[in-house]
């Protein structure tokens, strides 16, 4: 009996996936999907052991899709509540900064207005208690899981504060955060305004407009779309537009499946006529390049900086039962002098393809740039600009390594400098805010003092990074400069980072406003075709 029930078994196995492939018509692709619903209903019915079907579908998503090119992608439903984040401008929760330190979770700020500085939380408190759930030891990726929520709900927290004995309790009730996309947008001197674009969200346009009127009246700008990745096409094009007169190319699409499409501007900007500079770098991408590549192509920009990380490839974005979200290509992006903007690449060799990035950032001088690269006449004064994926800067800013060491980069990458500031501040922070009650003060005057230096180093031997003395001596004006720029950042907000950092000596700042404090001999003298 065993037997026949073996054979009986053996039989309906063998002849169940047969059932299927009965049906399936002559076409290869439709084949080719049910080949593979045969394998996961196979899987799942026959699998020796109970299966979890759901990271095999991922996982099998994720692999057809490292097959073509190097940005079509998957995105589970967990990052693609964090990307609607992104691109939306704004989440529900309780407005905090935080930072995890030594098993510590820590309130590093906290937004204006926000509906924690409401209720009396305060910098530097330690969470201790999130709606009963114990925080010490909490992982960074949970935190926002717990502080985060539908708007109006409440979280319950218990906090460690300095100079009281006993824990704080408090009932916050969640609200709309803004993310902002502008990081900073001041004067540099009187006449040249600055504005630092993170990336291009659904606010962008709207933060922008409001940053460039408040930065009036000013007779030359400075855009910054270093480390820029991209993001909403539209937006993009707004900010094109508002330096391009109208009727202005700024971006066509080509594609198997679309038709080509050609985006111009819909109406003279307000800034079509005075003088601008975009800085890009490496990890500038996608519609960073669509904007820089338009002005440049327009002569209305000079560009300065690094050589652009060259993602031009159009994706439509699929949304799956699940929540999740698959992005597929379907177009790539030129230039409006018909520069192909995506790099070079080949399908199932995204590894090759990120290798080459790293490799070409190493590079260091322009002609070398340029001298494989196809070359194409800009369309009001018919200079040469080039090619070959990515937008190559007019000026090239050389890497600037002076003062960089070993030392630096574990201090800076080891979250030992940021670890130091929370400590610091948690002591100091009143008598700072005393001291320096806003930041043109505070850049003016404050300098970390040897004595904090010292303290650092100490902090970083604790953490297993002993002092080299001639590192130390070789990097000292980094570290300073560091720790200005991030305790500035803690106590007057991420503006200040910018401006700290801007205005000692980087290479880029200077670069754009030597080009604008001379603009006739050379700035706008770049757009001549000799040039």
């Amino acid at each position: 009996m065993k037997q026949i029930g073996s054979i009986l078994l053996f039989a309906w196995v063998a002849l169940w996936p047969l059932s299927l492939a009965a049906v399936v018509p002559g076409d290869d692709d439709t084949r080719q999907m049910v080949k593979l619903n045969q394998v996961y209903q196979a899987l799942d019915a026959l699998y020796v052991d109970e299966v979890e079907m759901t990271p095999l579908v991922e996982s099998a998503i994720r692999s057809m899709l490292a097959e073509l090119d190097p940005h079509s992608a998957y995105i589970d439903a967990e990052e693609m509540t964090q990307v609607r984040e992104s691109f939306d401008g704004e989440f529900s929760g309780i407005g905090i900064e935080f930072n995890l330190l030594r098993d510590t979770l820590i309130v590093v700020n906290t937004i204006a207005g926000g509906p924690a500085e409401t209720v009396g939380l305060r910098p530097n408190d330690r969470i201790i208690e999130i709606d009963g759930r114990d925080a010490v030891g909490i992982k960074r990726i949970e935190v926002p899981k717990l502080l985060r929520g539908k708007n109006g709900t409440p979280v319950a927290v218990r906090v460690v504060r300095r100079g009281e004995k006993e824990p704080l309790a408090f009932r916050i009730l969640r609200d709309k955060i803004p993310l902002n996309t502008i990081d900073a947008a001041y004067r540099i001197g009187d006449s040249v305004g600055y504005i630092k674009v993170n990336r291009f969200g659904r606010t962008t346009m709207e933060e922008f407009r409001n940053a460039y009127r408040r930065l009036q009246p000013v007779g030359a700008l400075i855009l910054d779309l270093r480390g820029n990745g991209g993001g909403l096409f539209e937006q993009a094009i707004g900010m094109a537009e508002f330096f391009l007169p109208a009727g202005a190319k700024i971006v066509s699409t080509e594609g198997r499946s679309v038709p080509p499409a050609v985006f111009t501007a819909r109406s003279t900007g307000p800034y079509a006529e005075k003088p601008v500079v975009v800085l890009v770098d490496d990890a500038s991408a996608s519609s960073s390049e669509i904007v820089a590549g338009a002005l440049q192509d327009w002569d209305r920009a000079v560009v300065v900086g690094r050589p652009t990380f060259g993602k031009g490839l159009v994706q439509r974005q699929i949304a799956l039962a699940d929540g999740s979200a698959v992005r597929i290509t379907i177009a790539r992006y030129h230039t409006p002098t018909g520069r192909v903007i995506q790099r070079p690449y080949e399908n199932g060799k995204g590894d090759e393809y990120y290798a080459a990035h790293l490799q070409r950032m190493t590079r260091e001088r322009q002609d070398s740039l340029n001298a494989s690269a196809p070359a194409f006449t800009t369309l009001r004064t018919g200079r040469t600009v080039y090619g070959a994926g990515g937008i190559t800067p007019d000026r090239i800013v050389e890497p600037d390594t002076a003062g960089v060491s070993d030392y630096l980069i574990r201090l800076s990458y080891g979250g030992v400098l940021n670890e130091y500031v929370v400590d610091y501040l948690a002591a100091k922070r009143d008598r700072l805010a005393a001291e320096y009650p806003d930041f043109d003060r505070y850049l003016a005057e404050f300098e970390p003092s040897s004595a904090m230096l010292g303290e650092l180093t100490a902090l970083a031997a604790e953490r297993g990074i002993p002092c080299d003395e001639e590192q130390f001596a070789l990097s000292r004006g980094l570290i300073v400069r560091q720790l200005r720029a991030i305790i500035g950042q803690k106590l007057f907000g991420t503006e200040a980072f910018y401006r700290t950092v801007n205005e000692t000596g980087n290479p880029y700042i200077d670069e754009a406003l030597r080009l604008l404090g001379a603009w006739e001999t050379e700035g706008a003298a770049l757009f001549s075709p000799e040039k």
